[in-house]
């Protein structure tokens, strides 16, 4: 750690992540506590014709916040993805994938998918909450 980066834990009795890291280990820094985004566009409408359209707004919305904090991608720990339909998010995990590679890159922060029943915007598919430290 004496990088200073953030260090992914995947111990290899565990099952091996896809998509995500079991654990992530901080150095000392700021910690930024990113609010769940949805697919909102600047005039506050929900855009996105599907799970993977909405995802990608929804994660560059979040990814704006953290460069607004200061917190690039690399700088994600932490990140809960609640979806309205887990199965719909499923089915479409490749392309979601290609749009998290193509914005954060090959990096992953400890990730939950959790299934909700409907989101505050009620035409939201998907919503993203995280936390990133800035070092």
């Amino acid at each position: 750690m004496g990088d200073r980066r953030l260090e992914r834990v995947n111990p290899p009795h565990l099952a091996p992540p896809t998509g995500f890291s079991h654990g992530v280990r901080a150095p000392a820094g700021t910690m930024v506590f990113l609010a769940g985004q949805t697919a909102l566009d600047g005039a506050g409408r929900i855009v996105g014709e599907g799970i993977v359209e909405q995802f990608e707004r929804a994660l560059g919305n979040l990814l704006d916040v953290a460069a607004a904090s200061g917190a690039g991608p690399g700088d994600l720990a932490k990140l809960t993805v609640f979806a309205v339909d887990v199965a719909d998010y499923r089915l479409h995990a490749r392309e979601i994938g290609r749009v998290w590679k193509r914005l954060v890159g090959g990096e992953y922060p400890a990730m939950a998918v959790i299934g909700a029943t409907r989101l505050w915007d009620e035409t939201a598919l998907v919503e993203i909450e995280g936390i990133a430290v800035v070092r």
